[in-house]
Parts: structure tokens; sequence; C-alpha cells
């Protein structure tokens, strides 16, 4: 069969497919949109063939069966496809990058338009990357990734677009059917079992020209997560003498205040703890850094995932289409936080404790204290997500022209509400990293443990017998903050084409407007505890222990994996009730203007986006493909909130809420750009079997939303933090693509590509000393602050291999491997990019037996800079597998295993000996009912 499009075919194809000509990827498919995909071969046939016909460089993931997608996450599924990577910080994948690029570089689309989402970590902002945790894969019936853009569809992309596509009613095989599933998924390391169900219901009528969609799932996953973190680094030097204004180890001691004062006035300080050969290390090795804190983490979370969905679909004449998608979901993500560590580089308490240190190769590798500072915090957190997606399509297309018109609305709300407890102790110990990181990091206790005995920590009472006195002060004992979050898109466009009969057989251009609102508000109150009334022990919320299997997994770890927890709603109820308040102190007001700390972390970012293509779609003989041109005007607003009253600290914790409020004055910061996209794809039939590609376009991506804005967080302890940059410009690059797909036989293909991403105005952090005030010791410090910038310029080049293909007797293989080196000005390494991934995916099936098994592997990526340090993530392999039985041609039973190897997500601060986070999420198997009338 020739793979070619005469000019005649290429309108009948236009006419049969332009139901999403405009944005749906589709738009080029044939009557194989129509075909029932039942099984791995058949879904794998219909993606290649789709891929074949395509006019850019597209990969494709379809259905295997209605509502059954070839993974349990949707993400997880993509890794199929060459040059696409995931990150699964918690176990599972949430965020995808494409040909090397950042996730925020990428964007995803369900059928063609913009979809909200939300995030549930206090830690995370608002960023330009979908969660795909929120993506039930019931619902997708095609996936696409396009590697290449086209002027029709929505810019924003670098690396490249993914287009999600829904089932549509009159597509469907039969008239009437039924389809669903109930399964139960267990994680060996919560040792829970989760049911979860889904069901769709689709009708159409006899003449097939009205019809809808109805289907709803319910998910349920208990996760945990186990580990060995560190937040941030100490330098040597820092133990010397201190760090603005503490004490230090070994000099600017600590005063002796059980002693009488000196004869001038001054009070007599403490010994050094540091001497001898622990200070002779410390004056040869100044610049040495090692971890700040070693710390037992232990995090759980209850995600729960409730999505509806609807579509009708109605052609009252032949010509004219129109369809109505409404999509909703509600998804909750309670978790518990807790981590129990020594706080070895604490600025107030810990750099005057040091009394031993070892440094090797300019790297603390191990360190003892004297009555050093231990923590424990607990982060007990609700945390919900809500998202619902409108649109409505109207389409008219006859043998020589269409038009249409797609407008619509998405919005997420998410965001956590945390309750903070803070317990401290302190004690003599001993940290290492010496074996790191096979080994991440150990804690041996000489004193009295804290982790066995909840007694000894306690809440912060601050210092002082007489709140009357200037020397008194209050301790901080944690807080409470909410932090909504919004994500919300209004849209409107047209679209209009004409056939042609000549080499440009179709000429189309369209408009599209876009009204976007991402907001942040984050509200809450520190806890002022008191000693006598706010300072209560761990041991007052019902300790236990955690689990026997605790940091199962990890190796070498001392003390670390010895410890307890406590009821973290007891501790709620007692932060909430205001039971910590002494006598005089009413309950702080929850508002944003509380604390600087709070007001600084609202803000909002405002984009009118308007968007005019024309795009040309031609075929001569062997050649096709498709020239166009996007032009882009962004008008970005950013609003913040700045401090109108003069005072260091802005305000004080004993104001009315309308005194607050009035505090601060709210300000907007504008930016505009405008952008002309032009590109270019061409397709050439060199033979029956031999498809060669070229591509090239320029691209653009805007900042994250976070970056733009005015945000600003601070860390007290550690004098570091970060924030926003609403001067940044958009990421700009000059894109260029070849490839050659060989289909050496049915089903089967062995394709090479070659990528190319120059990109200007690059977005880097860089980490520079600011000015701010610090709450926790009531004066201003200079802090080490984290910023994007446009850090100059970037080039993402590599390449790509994909080989799939039937051996016979039902066995067949998916396989790919990607190299991507990308770096920045100055040989900065760019965030995501792995340089190696490998993928291979075998599968067996027959008429009652289906089995797929797929492993993935990639390299070590950079993420971010923190404290002026890269960090990066170990690389990672992951085996998954699953097999089926078909009861009847109607029922099936299946079992899905993910993360078999219960791989560690490990992640380091600049050399791999220095651990910032290595976790242990367990192994997940979901067992299932299928069914399908």
């Amino acid at each position: 069969m020739r793979y070619r499009k005469s000019v005649l075919s290429a309108a009948i194809v236009t006419c049969l497919s332009f139901s999403a000509h405009a944005q749906d990827a589709g738009s080029e498919a044939t009557d194989l949109d129509r075909v029932v995909v039942t099984g791995i071969r058949a879904s794998l046939q219909q993606s290649l063939d789709t891929k074949r016909n395509a006019d850019a460089i597209v990969d494709v993931i379809t259905a295997e069966d209605v509502g059954k997608f070839p993974a349990t996450n949707v993400a997880e599924a993509m890794t199929i496809i060459p040059g696409v990577t995931i990150d699964r910080a918690y176990g599972q994948g949430e965020k995808v990058s494409i040909l090397g690029t950042d996730p925020a570089l990428n964007r995803t689309l369900l059928n063609g338009q913009s979809i909200a989402s939300g995030d549930w970590n206090m830690s995370d902002f608002p960023t330009r990357t979908f969660n795909y945790s929120l993506l039930a894969p019931e619902l997708v019936g095609k996936l696409e990734v396009f590697k290449s853009p086209e002027a029709r569809i929505d810019e924003g992309s670098i690396g490249g677009t993914v287009i999600v596509s829904t089932r549509k009613p009159l597509d469907m095989p039969e008239k009437v059917s039924v389809s669903g599933r109930v399964s139960y998924g267990r994680n060996d390391r919560v040792e829970k079992t989760d049911p979860s169900a889904s069901a769709a219901f689709a009708w159409k009528n006899e003449a097939e020209n009205f019809g809808f969609i109805m289907s709803a799932q319910a998910s349920n996953e208990s996760i945990r997560r186990d580990g060995i973190e560190s937040y941030g680094i100490v330098r040597a030097k820092d133990y010397i003498g201190g760090l603005g204004g503490s004490n230090g180890s070994v000099t600017n001691l600590p005063p002796d205040w059980s002693v009488a004062p000196n004869p001038d006035g001054s009070q007599p300080t403490l010994p050094a703890t540091c001497t001898g050969t622990c200070a002779d290390t410390l004056y040869a090795n100044p610049d040495a850094v090692g971890p700040n804190s070693t710390s037992a983490h232990f995090f759980e979370q209850e995600r729960q995932r409730k999505t509806y969905s609807l579509a009708l679909q109605f052609k009252p004449v032949e010509q004219m289409n129109i369809e109505l998608n409404a999509l909703k979901i509600d998804a909750n993500f309670d978790h518990m936080a807790q981590s129990m560590f020594t706080h070895q580089g604490n600025t107030w308490n810990s750099l005057k404790t040091l009394s031993d240190i070892t440094v090797k190769d300019g790297l603390i590798t191990s360190a003892s204290h004297k009555n050093g500072l231990v923590v424990f915090d607990l982060q007990n957190r609700r945390a919900q997500v809500d998202s619902a997606t409108y649109d409505i399509k109207v389409d008219w297309n006859d043998e020589r022209w269409f038009a249409s018109t797609h407008v619509g609305r998405t919005k997420a709300e998410g965001g956590p509400k945390q309750v903070f407890g803070e317990f401290l102790a302190r004690t003599d110990y001993t940290w290492s990293i010496a074996d790191a990181p096979g080994k991440p990091g150990s804690v041996e206790f000489t004193g009295s443990n804290p982790f066995v005995n909840p007694d000894q920590f306690q809440m912060d009472g601050g210092w002082g017998a007489d709140p009357t006195q200037s020397t008194w002060n209050t301790g901080w004992g944690g807080n409470l903050v909410e932090k909504p979050t919004t994500d919300k898109e209004t849209y409107g466009q047209v679209d209009f084409g004409i056939k042609l009969d000549s080499p440009i057989y179709l000429l189309r251009f369209g408009y599209k407007q876009r009204k976007h609102e991402t907001t942040q508000i984050q509200r809450g109150i520190g806890l002022a505890s008191v000693a006598g009334y706010g300072d209560a022990k761990a041991s007052d919320f019902d300790p236990r222990v955690l689990p026997d299997n605790y940091l199962k997994g990890f190796s070498g770890y001392g003390d670390l994996g010895d410890r307890f927890t406590i009821d973290g709603w007891k501790l709620a109820d007692y932060i909430t009730s205001g039971k910590w308040l002494a006598p005089w102190q009413t309950m702080p007001v929850v508002s944003p203007f509380s604390a600087e700390e709070f007001a600084r972390n609202n803000w909002s970012i405002n984009e009118d986006i308007g968007a005019a293509y024309v795009q040309a779609d031609f075929s001569l003989d062997r050649v096709r493909g498709n020239i166009g041109v996007r032009y882009v005007t962004t008008d970005l607003e950013s609003g913040s909130y700045a401090c109108n009253t003069g005072l260091a600290g802005c305000t004080q914790p004993s104001w009315s809420a309308e005194k607050l409020a009035a505090s601060y004055d709210h300000v907007v910061k504008k930016n505009k750009y405008n952008n002309l996209l032009p590109n270019l794809n061409v397709a050439f039939d060199a033979t029956d079997s031999l498809v060669l590609r070229a591509s090239v376009a320029k691209t653009m991506a805007r900042p994250n939303y976070t970056d733009v804005s005015s945000y600003l967080w601070l860390s007290d302890t550690a004098l570091t933090g970060g924030g926003g940059n609403p001067s940044l410009k958009p990421y700009l690059s000059t894109n260029v693509d070849f490839s050659a797909e060989w289909y050496f036989s049915e089903n089967a293909i062995l394709a090479g590509s070659v990528f190319y991403r120059d990109v200007s105005d690059y977005i880097l952090t860089e980490s520079t000393p600011e000015t701010h005030w610090n709450q926790n010791q009531n004066k201003n410090d200079t802090y080490l602050v984290d910023r994007p910038r446009n850090a100059g310029d970037a080039k993402i080049k590599g390449y790509s291999i994909a080989w799939q293909q039937n051996f016979g007797a039902g066995f067949g293989v998916v396989a790919n491997y990607t190299y991507s080196d990308g770096e920045a000005t100055d040989g900065r390494p760019l965030p995501f990019n792995s340089k190696n991934q490998f993928n291979i995916s075998p599968f067996f099936e027959n008429d009652t037996w289906t089995a797929r098994v797929t492993y993935g592997w990639r390299d070590k990526y950079f993420t971010q800079v923190s404290a002026a340090r890269e960090l990066w993530t170990m690389d990672y392999a992951s085996l998954d597998a699953s097999v089926a039985f078909k009861i009847t041609e109607n029922l099936s039973v299946g079992l899905d295993a993910m993360n078999l190897l219960d791989e560690e997500y490990h992640s380091y601060s600049g050399v791999e000996q220095l651990t910032r986070g290595a976790y242990l999420g367990g192994r997940r198997y979901n067992a299932s009912l299928r069914f399908n009338f």
C-alpha cells in the first residue's frame, strides 16, 4: 500500500476527519479511527497507522480496549515513546519530560485544549506542568506526542506537545455499550488494600447522528514513602565563629549565664567545644560542606480521586458536527509528612556544639556534637484538588471549505491546609555520610536517644521567665497555614479552511483568544508558644513506634530506623483549639497578612493571549507536509502585596484583621511580548515502507507562573530562600528534527530520529545575597536567595531509536533508546535532562491471555539550584508487569504490578555523597475484573 495523498484523496481525508482539524491531533486520520481496538497488537497497529499518516513527527499510544489504557498511570504508559521520561518523586509518574526538556516546557492538552491542573503539596507551587496523577487512564482513547509543531496547534512547547483525546460517541463500535472495571490495589510497604471502580455507558441512535458517553471513576490509593534526607548544607567555616551573629564552636563562644559577669560587665563564655584536631580541621578546610541535617523521613498519604465525564455528539446534517464535553475531577491528597532529624547545621543552636569533625575531599563526612539540636517535625495536611472542564465545538465541513468554532472553560482549585507542630530535643550524637551514596546517612546517639523517648521532645517555649522584661521572648511551636491555589482559563477560537485542487490542497487559518489566571493565597499564623503553657511534649499525643518494615531496603543508618510517631490529628486539635495559648494570649487571626512570610507568598498571574495562524497543507507525488506561521501576543500582569508600614517585620501579631490587611498595598507589574512562530514539516514516502521526515520551527514557552510571580520564602534557621522574578522573558527556541521510519513488516517499525533545540533566554536559578526580616530572631539578616533569571542560552541535541515488532505466536516487543545532550551558558546543566534513557516492553497475546513486561531506565538528571548548589536525581530503573485472562468475550481478569524493583529515588546536592533525599515507595499491585457489554 502506498502512503501518499493525491489531491482528491487529500480532500476526502480532510472532509472525513474535520471534526478536529484545528486542535485535534487526529485531523489527518482516516477511517482507522473507527477500527475496533481490542488487545495489545491491535492497539500498537493503530498507533503505527496514525504515526505513519501524520505530516508532523508524532508518536501515538492507543487504548487497548474501551476504557483500558495500557497502564494504571497515564504518565507511566508514555515511557514506551522514545524521548519521553517521567519523574517518580512519590513512586509513580506525575511529570513528563520530552526530548530532554523541563516538564514545564511541554504542554498537555485535552482534546486539543488547555486543561487546568492543581497541586497538593505545600512545597509545590503552580507551574505550567500538568499533574498526571489527576488523570484517570480510563478516560483516554488515544494519546499523541507532537515532537514537531504545526501552526494550528497551541504554542507553548519546546520539547513537544501531548494531546490526550477522549472517545467520541459516534465513533463507538456498538450502538449501546456498557464497560467498566472493579479493582483492588495494594502497596507492599503500606500493607493495605484499596478498592477502585469505573463504569461507562455509551449510546447512539439508529441513524448514528446523535450519541453520548457517560462515565464515572473512583480511585483509592494508599501511599507511604520512607527515606533518609537532609535539608540544605552547612559550611565548615560557620562552625568556627558562627554565622550572622550566632555563636561558634571555636571562637565567638556562647556566654556562660551560670556565673557572675566579669569586672568589665561582660559575660564569661563557655569553653570551646571544638579544640585540637577538630579546630585544626576546620581551619584547614573552611570551605568544606556537609549536610545541614540528617533525617529519618516518614510520609503517609491517602489518595482519593473521583472523575465524572460526559460527551455529547450530534450531526443534524452530514456537514455539521456538534460536540459537548464535560469533565469533573474531585481528588483528595490528605497526608502526613514527618521528619525526625539531627540538625547539625542549625545557625542558632548547633554551630556552637561541634566536638569532632572529619573532612575528605572538601566534604564533611562525619561530625559529633555535644548537646546538639534534634528536631521532630510533623506536618498534617488536608489537601484537595478539584477540576472542572467544559467545552462546546461546532463544525461545518463540505466538499470545498470548512468552518469551526470552539469555546470552553477549565478551572482547577487546589492546595493544602497545614497544621505544623515542631518539637525540640538536645543530646550528644554523631552523624556520618562516609558510606554514601550506597548508605545515604547514619546517626548514632552517644547521649540519651530522643528517637525512642517522646518525653524528650518538647515544643520551644522561648526564653526568659518574665514577659514584662525585654529579655523575654516566645518560642516557635509550629504554624497553621492554608495555601489555596486557583488555575483557570477561558478560551474561544475560530478556524476556517479552503480545499484546493492543487499541490496545496488545504489552506487553513484561524484565531484564538485565551484568558488565563493563576493565583496563590497563603494565610496562617505562627505558634508563639510560651514555656509552661505551649511547650507540649511529643508524649502528649499518643506516640507509637513505626511499622517493622520502616526503612526496609536501606542499610547502615544506625539509630535512624528506630523511631516513633504521634497522632497527627490529636496534635491538630491541640493547635487549632488554642490549647497552646498562655492566659494572656489570644488566638491570632489566620490571615494572609498576619506575618510577612504569608503576605509575600500571595500572588496572582493574569495572561491575555491572542494567537492567529495560517497553515498550508501540501502533497505532491511522494512529498507531503505543511507550512505555517503562528503569531502570538501575550499581556501579563503579576500581582503581589507590598508592606506600607515601614516597620521591621511589617506587622504585629496582636493587630486586628483589618489593621493587618491595611498594612499592605496590592501592586501589579506588567510585561508584554509578541512572538512570530513559523514552522515547516515535510514527509517523503521514499518507498512503500520507508518514510523520511524533516521539521524546522520557531517555538516558545512561557515562564512558570511561580517564576514570574513576586513570591518569596525564607528559612530563618538556614538563612536561605527562594523567590520569583516578574521581569522574566519567555524561552525562545529554534527546533530542527529529522527522522526515518522503516515499516519493514506488518505492525513493525525501526525508526531513528535526530533532534536539536537552540534555546535563547533560557531561565535558570541563581543564588544571590538579600537582606530580609528574620521572624525567628526578630532582626534583619542576610539570606542566600534563589531566583530565576534569563541566564543565557541553551542547546539540546540528541537522537532516538525505536523498534517495534511482532515475532509470531503472539510474541512481540516495543523498545526505544534516547540520547540527549543539553547544557546552558557556561556549561550549566538543564533541568530534567537525562543524557541516556532506555525502555523495553516485550509482550505476549493470544485469544485468551495477554502479558506485558516493561523495563525502563533513565540517567541521572539535574533538577534545580538550591543555596548555590546543584541538586541532582540519580539514575532510576523501573520494572512493571501485567497479565490478563479473558474469561468470556465480555469479562476478563488482570493483575498489574508496578515498581517491582522498589527502586530508590535518590537526589543529591552537588556530589553523590551529599544526599538531599533517598526514598523508597514500595511495590504496587492491582487486581481487576473488567467487563464490556
